[in-house]
């Protein structure tokens, strides 16, 4: 037998095993939808992090078993729950069919759909309050009766936009998304007497579910319909955070802000270098071109956006884009005077405060490289 025809019979043999992973996958799908609409019946949570822990770890030892690499056998169960929480986003279980119905100000945007569809995928009624019904009289109407209202404008129309609203229901839970959250809460609660709740979505209107996702709860008049909603981000499956509005405005000038800002000024050099992007992009490393998808990233989203985020804390990150120019500035003193030794005690202060986390992030590094040299090499 040649070469080719061992090849060929091989092959063919790969492509039996391709085609049983397929049915196996769509039976999988099957039951995941399964699954899914019992948690929808009974209010259950999509995220059941222990079920998906064991079962990681019993495939794992399974493929170690059976000579496969674990990593391998991970990435592929991780897939396909994605993938699973995915499909099981048709219809979700209501835990707060006392907040209902819900008006979203600002419901045409971005994240006021979002919030929209989720809502409404929980059978809660969602009525929307944007500026054409503003400009058409109807804000009393929409508002009236309402049992939560649900701010998702710009930050820097949040005090105007509160300010204009008619009158709430006294038992009405009135909340904001936006990215800041002392301003914000302070203008909620002179607006309205009743409960008030701040929160941030950890993420952008282009997630494909809510499972995992992060979002930050700032307490302003603690409420049993403050409880009934945080009830419900869990059922879609979030992780939430519970911090100080103050405490949560510190933490994003650095997380938020700051990232903003150095994107935005490494992206502006990027721009007036003699290199295009594809020049660039042909000879980058995969951590280089991670963060390429990074920068790029922040230049695909609104300007209008990514302005407000960064003008909205500017008096309070002004001290720390200073201390972060020194230390560019520190950096480059140490190199002109090719003090090697400075530069490595420099690194080692650094490292001492990524220490507790370096090998979880060395690891979890390491996967997105993969995929981001796969993605380079499929295009």
């Amino acid at each position: 037998m040649s070469a080719e025809q061992q090849l060929a019979q091989l092959r063919s043999e790969i492509d039996a095993c391709d085609s049983e992973l397929v049915r196996l996958l769509a039976k999988r799908n099957q039951i995941t939808e399964q699954v899914g609409k019992v948690k929808q019946r009974y209010g259950a949570p999509l995220h059941a992090p222990d079920r998906e822990a064991a079962l990681i770890t019993a495939r794992r030892e399974q493929a170690t078993e059976q000579g496969v690499n674990p990593d391998l056998v991970e990435d592929i169960l991780r897939r396909m729950m994605r993938e699973a929480y995915q499909n099981q986003q048709s219809e979700l279980a209501c835990v707060c069919p006392e907040l209902s119905p819900v008006v979203i100000v600002g419901g045409r945007g971005a994240m006021g759909q979002l919030f929209a569809k989720q809502l409404i995928r929980s059978g809660v009624e969602v009525r929307i309050l944007d500026k054409d019904e503003q400009q058409q009289g109807k804000a009393e109407e929409i508002i009236r009766g309402a049992k939560c209202v649900i701010i998702s404008v710009p930050i820097n129309a949040v005090e105007k936009v509160v300010e204009s609203l008619p009158a709430l229901d006294e038992d009405a839970l009135l909340v904001d998304i936006t990215s800041v959250k002392e301003k914000p809460l302070a203008a909620l609660t002179q607006k309205h007497s009743g409960p008030v709740l701040g929160l941030h979505p950890m993420f952008g209107p282009d997630i494909s579910h809510w499972v995992k996702q992060t979002v930050v709860v700032c307490p302003g008049r603690q409420s049993q319909a403050g409880d009934a909603l945080q009830a419900q981000l869990k059922v879609w499956g979030c992780q939430l955070v519970t911090m100080s509005a103050r405490k949560h405005d510190e933490a994003m000038q650095i997380i938020q802000v700051m990232r903003h800002l150095t994107t935005f000024v490494y992206g502006q050099f990027l721009a007036r270098q003699e290199h295009s992007l594809q020049e660039i992009r042909d000879c980058s490393s995969p951590i280089y071109q991670l963060e390429l998808m990074m920068v790029g990233r922040l230049f695909a989203q609104s300007p209008e956006l990514y302005s407000d985020i960064m003008l909205a804390q500017f008096d309070r990150v002004e001290p720390l884009l200073e201390a972060y120019q020194n230390t560019y500035e520190q950096t480059l003193n140490m190199l002109r005077d090719k003090d090697k030794g400075a530069l490595i005690a420099a690194f080692n202060d650094a490292k001492h405060f990524f220490s507790d986390a370096s090998d979880q992030f060395l690891r979890q590094s390491r996967a997105l490289l993969n995929k981001a040299n796969d993605a380079k090499v499929l295009d």
